[in-house]
């Protein structure tokens, strides 16, 4: 059974799991999926402040999605410790392997590449600017668009609401400009 669980999962399994979470959080009370929330909600249930923003009832609004970010991590820690596979390099395209060799990334053991997702790479100014910049860009980018790109793309668009929709379009742009202009520039 762990080894079946171990293994990719194909699109036509996974992404309709994936989409039935929306209707079951529909019927289950009306809720939204989405994880960007959650740094608010800590902040209200740990930080008792003057600030609106924070004043408000944590426990009925976002107690639900705390548990689902709890279950996100722990679920990450199982596949981690008990789903590992014992081959340390990631399954990805020769051509992708390519590509990225172009780049200057070579080591492809784990999960993300070691040259700048490491606290030796950490020092260095792309994995700086790719850490700690792109980290603060994305959280700031999910608070200012009203959701990360899982609400949007999963929960937003299937609530056919059309902020979702521009978002989405505004992450994909994002994303190709990065991965086309950004990375090369800065590998």
């Amino acid at each position: 059974m762990l080894e079946w669980l171990s293994q990719p999962w194909p699109w036509y399994v996974a992404g309709p799991l994936i989409g039935l979470i929306v209707p079951l959080l529909l019927l289950i009370g009306g809720k939204s999926f989405g994880v960007s929330a959650n740094l608010r909600h800590l902040c209200a249930a740990a930080l008792p402040t003057r600030l609106d923003f924070f004043r408000y009832d944590w426990k009925q609004q976002g107690l639900w999605n705390l548990i689902f970010a709890l279950g996100i991590l722990l679920g990450g820690l199982i596949a981690a410790t008990l789903l590992a596979s014992p081959d340390p390099y990631v399954q990805i395209s020769e051509a992708t392997r390519a590509d990225l060799a172009a780049l200057g990334i070579t080591d492809f053991k784990g999960l993300v590449p070691s040259e700048f997702i490491s606290w030796q790479g950490l020092t260095t100014l792309p994995g700086l600017i790719m850490v700690v910049l792109g980290g603060f860009l994305i959280g700031f980018g999910a608070r200012y668009a009203g959701g990360c790109t899982s609400g949007h793309a999963i929960m937003g668009l299937a609530d056919l609401q059309l902020s979702s929709l521009v978002a989405v379009i505004g992450f994909f742009i994002g994303g190709l400009i990065t991965t086309y202009l950004l990375l090369p520039l800065l590998l």
